[in-house]
């Protein structure tokens, strides 16, 4: 059962003001899936910073069925099969990314039921809720992401030290998440993801904690578990090892599956490791004509210079 403040604070977050450019971008997004599409959800850096110029914006699409978003029966097929698919969008100026995902994944991947960390992981962050096709389905996707954080920080705790400060706490999670896809971001970006709402982070702590059903108590500036048997830490430990092997395996297949869905997508995997890595990556012709070859041939040297991890 979902903590009543922690429904409330996401709530109240999700509901808290863009600008209306965004709205009329996340409107447009919804547009193009038809009745489909029942909620919009904005995420990720451009949320944090408020810059939208020369940013791709992330957005999260999500539908009531895969069928019906579709007019070919294969994207459907593909978005089910291994979700979500992943659209670059263009309205009024402003340049984004759309991820689909049903209502019912959305909830079983924004939650401890899922073993991968894509989904939960992102939601465990700020987001807002831009465009819901009724009050119903906004509150049905409050609840869903209020499964995200607690998700985050159960499969986090066994790892982490049984006395802890919140800010730390919230840091290391986000730092096995990064861990377990392949991510163009430096070292210290879960750091900085934290430090920028270090605020909100300190005030959901709590409940959160009480959703997963960990038993944490504030400590002075700290936060006292618990104390986790050493088994219980090597089966955390491997459970994690499992995660990552799991995650970059699927980051791969998702480039793979990009390459027919993704128009243009080698060059946004370009600007975004160059974005986050401060690398030059330059795309040359043949790998826009060929993009799955070209990122296929592309992935191995950046694995190895340390450009994705």
């Amino acid at each position: 059962m979902t903590d009543p403040e922690l429904l409330s604070l996401v709530r109240e977050e999700l509901a808290a003001p863009v600008p209306d450019a965004v709205r009329g971008l996340a409107r447009a997004v919804a547009a193009q899936h038809g009745k489909a599409s029942v909620a919009v959800l904005f995420y990720g850096s451009c949320l944090r910073s408020g810059d939208l110029d020369g940013q791709m914006l992330d957005f999260y699409l999500i539908v009531d069925d895969y069928r019906h978003a579709y007019a070919r029966r294969w994207m459907a097929f593909a978005n089910a099969l291994l979700p979500p698919n992943v659209f670059p969008f263009q309205h009024r100026g402003l340049t984004a990314k759309y991820a689909v995902l049903s209502l019912a994944d959305f909830h079983r991947l924004a939650s401890s039921g899922s073993f991968g960390v894509s989904v939960w992981a992102r939601f465990a962050q700020p987001s807002r809720l831009v465009w819901a096709a009724s009050n119903a389905i906004a509150d049905d996707v409050a609840h869903a992401v209020a499964g995200a954080a607690p998700a985050l920080l159960s499969a986090a705790r066994p790892i982490l030290a049984d006395r802890i400060a919140p800010l730390q706490l919230w840091t290391q999670a986000f730092h096995l998440t990064y861990g377990a896809e392949l991510r163009a971001e430096r070292a210290a970006r879960a750091g900085s993801v934290v430090d920028h709402e270090g605020a909100r982070y300190q005030r959901f702590t709590l409940p959160v904690l009480r959703a997963a059903g960990l038993p944490g108590k504030a400590d002075g500036d700290l936060i006292a578990f618990a104390p986790i048997a050493d088994r219980q830490r090597q089966r955390a430990r491997r459970q994690w090892a499992l995660r990552r092997l799991q995650g970059k395996l699927l980051s791969v297949l998702r480039l793979i599956k990009a390459s027919a869905t993704f128009g243009g997508g080698i060059d946004y995997l370009a600007w975004k490791i160059n974005r986050h890595a401060g690398t030059t990556i330059q795309i040359r012709p043949w790998q826009r004509r060929f993009p799955l070859l070209g990122a296929l041939v592309l992935l191995p040297r950046l694995i190895a210079g340390g450009a994705i991890k």
